[in-house]
């Protein structure tokens, strides 16, 4: 299953640059541009964790004030493609 989310993270601005930092390390976690504490972003599903979770961790950022799905697109994947492996806790 491919599952991609678009979301606006919406940060205090003074910490704009710390909050793109961490979004770029969650794998799966993509900034495409970002203003005035504004930050449009998407994440994916990766074998270890579901885009949600992903969406759920960037509530917890330092400085990140609120995040907001905008778009979400899933679909079946062939059956030549790898399948997603249920995370681990």
């Amino acid at each position: 299953m491919l599952n991609i989310c678009g979301c606006l993270v919406h940060a205090m601005p003074e910490m704009t640059d710390n909050v793109i930092a961490a979004i770029n390390e969650i794998e799966g976690g993509e900034v495409h541009a970002h203003e005035d504490g504004r930050i449009v972003v998407t994440v994916e599903d990766t074998k270890t964790q579901r885009a949600s979770e992903q969406i759920m961790d960037m509530h917890q950022i330092p400085g990140v004030l609120t995040v907001t799905l905008t778009y979400h697109h899933f679909e079946e994947l062939d059956a030549q493609s790898p399948a997603l492996d249920q995370p681990t806790h």
